[in-house]
């Protein structure tokens, strides 16, 4: 299985998870060699793969997957887990930072997993496997994130995106299903766990990177193939729709 963007947080918790059960992970980063180099050496069992690459352009992409595939010999399950965002609330955003920021998040969030979801798929299409493709999506594509609206649209986009392929896949034998996590205690958000941010699910905590890893290995397990085309809500009853 390949996780993109696992050298931390929650891609790292979902490989952790999977080698835990015994699959073997091709844990894919872009920047942060020596986190990614310390959560590859952390995982249980053997047979994975270390992956380097940017999937924000279509030969970056490309390029992963292929690693992927050539090291462990195919890829069975896809977790699309990378991700851009900063700040760029459009009242204090000069035009120039705003094109910027729409820009390199859509490269991630979106085309990227678009691209890596299609290499992905045609890998397991190929080789007649029924495959699993989950995608981290975000509870901001419901509920909004007026300082972060790119990264709102990007996740929104991903859930429809993950709802398409999974109409168009379901023949092949191949499921995919998203997660929307609310706030998870990672690096990334450390500076924005306030106690009202935490007092915003009715169980006094943000999420732990383990609560949605288990929600994504449910959702790549065979038990979860009429799940397909979910989107499964892990905020903590933060926001109900």
């Amino acid at each position: 299985m390949l996780v993109t963007g696992a050298s931390r947080g929650i891609g790292r918790a979902v490989a952790e998870r999977f080698a835990a059960d015994g699959d073997r992970v091709a844990l894919h980063y872009a920047t942060r060699r020596e986190a990614a180099e310390e959560a590859f050496a952390g995982l249980a069992g053997s047979g994975h793969v270390l992956v380097h690459g940017d999937v924000s352009t279509p030969e970056g992409a490309e390029a992963v997957v292929a690693a992927a595939v050539e090291g462990l010999g195919g890829v069975d399950v896809l977790v699309n887990n990378a991700a851009a965002n900063e700040p760029h609330p459009l009242d204090r955003t000069p035009f120039e930072d705003w094109q910027r920021a729409w820009r390199r998040i859509v490269d991630v969030n979106l085309l990227g997993a678009a691209h890596v979801s299609y290499c992905a798929a045609r890998n397991m299409i190929e080789r007649e496997v029924e495959g699993r493709i989950v995608n981290i999506g975000s509870r901001g594509a419901f509920r909004g994130e007026p300082d972060h609206p790119a990264y709102g649209a990007t996740k929104a986009a991903l859930h429809a995106m993950g709802q398409s392929l999974a109409v168009h896949l379901a023949p092949y034998g191949i499921a995919v299903a998203s997660v929307a996590p609310g706030f998870v205690t990672t690096e990334r958000v450390a500076d924005r766990l306030t106690e009202e941010v935490r007092q915003q699910s009715p169980f006094g905590r943000v999420a732990a990177p383990l609560d949605v890893a288990s929600a994504v290995h449910y959702l790549a397990s065979p038990e979860a193939v009429w799940s397909s085309g979910a989107v499964l809500d892990v905020n903590g009853a933060s926001h109900l729709r």
